[in-house]
């Protein structure tokens, strides 16, 4: 009889040992893995978030992988995906669709003020453009501005910046924000359209071969010149700033919504500032000592 609750004993410890097992490989937002969409003008603020999160949460794989705004928000709707990153406002009609095959209530994430730059060779004459200049240039024939493609997030955010579609533009192509960068000396006359986040991580070594191959024209409205730094950011002054957020699909608390909580605290912002971006959530405190 002993030997009978021994053996009774033993199994039903690895019945529990085992279920405790599962229990434990349960998707979770320190456990599994993860595809986040992003448009390229953005991959690197988003990698340097994914790199943070992986470190903090070994047990997470997240991959970033990059698609045009627009087709991001398709697959997102479609379940083709459970995180995607946008900077464009989505309209009446896009933010009802989403809560309608979502079924959550539309609640973006801000965690980063980037912006959409226009940027010249070293030798280009003009050191300053208007806004007036850039929405007369936009109506050219000229197509004086060169965008890194259609659907992508800085043509779609340009354009709604001056209440336009982006097929009421004209403009020119050249695919992806560092060919604008490395072809525009190709092109005299032309004006190269990319984000800031595409240069702006300080120390990497190919942001900064970038960098040292064009410079960026502060933009005049009303009389005042703003640049892209981070005071034009924070103060929303730079005509052309965007604030990044990210949308999900998923109605729980696993790696999704873990991941947009680590990017929206204060170990995430200091990762967004050190992408040279400035944080959504918080702001530099300094404190004189008298």
């Amino acid at each position: 009889m002993n030997r009978l609750f021994t053996v009774f004993g033993a199994v039903c410890i690895l019945i529990l040992s085992g279920c405790k097992k599962k229990e434990d490989l349960s998707p979770s937002y320190h456990r599994g893995e993860m595809t986040v969409l992003t448009d390229e003008s953005f991959k690197s603020v988003t990698e340097a978030l994914a790199e943070g999160y992986m470190i903090t949460y070994p047990d997470t794989k997240i991959k970033v992988e990059t698609k045009k705004e627009d087709l991001g928000f398709l697959d997102l709707l479609n379940d083709r995906a459970r995180l995607v990153v946008m900077s464009r406002e989505l309209s009446a009609e896009e933010i009802k669709e989403y809560e309608k095959q979502v079924e959550l209530k539309y609640n973006p994430a801000k965690f980063a003020a980037d912006a959409v730059i226009f940027v010249v060779p070293k030798d280009y004459p003009k050191d300053m453009i208007s806004l007036k200049e850039i929405e007369e240039g936009l109506q050219s024939d000229a197509k004086n501005f060169v965008f890194d493609g259609t659907n992508s997030s800085n043509l779609n955010f340009v354009a709604q910046r001056f209440k336009k579609e982006p097929k009421d533009l004209k403009f020119s192509i050249i695919p992806g924000n560092e060919n604008v960068i490395e072809e525009l000396n190709k092109y005299p006359g032309k004006i190269g359209v990319i984000g800031l986040n595409s240069i702006s991580r300080p120390f990497d070594k190919n942001a900064e071969k970038l960098r040292s191959m064009i410079k960026i024209l502060p933009i005049e409205t009303k009389g005042t010149a703003y640049s892209p730094n981070l005071d034009g950011l924070r103060e929303m002054k730079y005509p052309f700033t965007r604030v990044l957020y990210f949308l999900t699909n998923e109605g729980n608390f696993n790696i999704a919504n873990g991941f947009i909580r680590y990017s929206c605290t204060q170990l995430g912002q200091m990762i967004v500032e050190k992408e040279g971006l400035q944080p959504y959530n918080i702001y530099r405190r300094e404190v004189q000592m008298r």
